[in-house]
């Protein structure tokens, strides 16, 4: 009996959680950030501020989740992101990894999709942060490299889209190619979930029997020389997203095994 009441709770949980979520989006457009406006006329002032305002709600967002028994997390390595010019690449398990990520780097820019500029409960942190479009691809590259030269810390997804073979990644070359163009800082997080939930093949509602667990571990930088001395820039773009892949699937293998004990 306390099993279903628990199961329960966390399905209520989980759709009040995302309710929320939405509402909180809408409420900092309408409140926040027309006040933020006002004392910020600094272009660059008003999206460090909205930055730093989503970044908090964020953290609220993932404590309340883990307050109401619909997860548990942990953090490793964390002293090793907030840094210029660092470029911070995730593979992409659930619909949270971002909310996740960003709840922990002040000033994190990152690649968001077109559509959500105009949704009306995440187009006002959007805009207001400055976060990066990606209806125009080199345009979307072009900004992540200004950003990273400038000393804004990115969050990419290599996959470009939430995982969608548990077995097997398949990351997309701008990663790569925007982290040689900046030479930036390659710092990869990896990120597991158990049990799986929230994959891009289930619904919200389709929640474990059990709370979730979502783990990040920070890893340390990749070196770029061996690549970046590559001449031809394709090439080293490839190489480099290749090597990614292998590094992530197995990293991912080994933490999935640490959590499976």
């Amino acid at each position: 009996m306390s099993t279903k009441i628990d199961y329960y709770w966390r399905l209520f949980a989980t759709g009040f959680s995302f309710f929320t979520f939405g509402l909180s989006g809408v409420l900092l457009r309408i409140t926040v950030f027309p006040v933020l406006g006002i004392f910020s006329k600094n272009p660059v002032t008003k999206k460090t501020g909205a930055k730093k305002v989503v970044q908090l709600s964020f953290y609220a967002f993932i404590g309340f989740m883990h307050r109401l028994g619909i997860m548990t997390y942990e953090i490793n390595g964390l002293e090793k992101l907030n840094r210029p010019c660092q470029l911070v690449i995730a593979n992409h398990p659930t619909l949270i990894d971002i909310v996740f990520l960003i709840s922990r780097i002040p000033q994190a820019n990152c690649i968001v999709k077109d559509s959500l500029f105009h949704n009306s409960f995440t187009k006002g942190p959007i805009i207001n942060t400055g976060y990066i479009s990606n209806a125009n691809p080199e345009q979307m590259l072009a900004n992540c490299v200004i950003g990273l030269q400038s000393g804004e810390t990115m969050v990419i997804f290599p996959e470009g889209t939430r995982t969608t073979d548990k077995n097997k990644f398949k990351f997309q070359r701008g990663a790569a190619s925007i982290a040689l163009q900046a030479k930036a800082h390659l710092t990869p997080v990896i990120l597991t979930c158990t049990p799986r939930t929230l994959t891009k093949a289930e619904k919200w509602y389709q929640i474990p029997s059990q709370r979730f667990h979502l783990s990040m571990n920070v890893e340390d930088d990749i070196v770029l020389d061996d690549f970046l001395a590559i001449e031809q820039k394709t090439i080293a773009v490839r190489r480099l997203t290749h090597y990614l892949q292998d590094y992530f699937s197995q990293q991912r293998e080994v933490y999935e095994q640490c959590n499976r004990k």
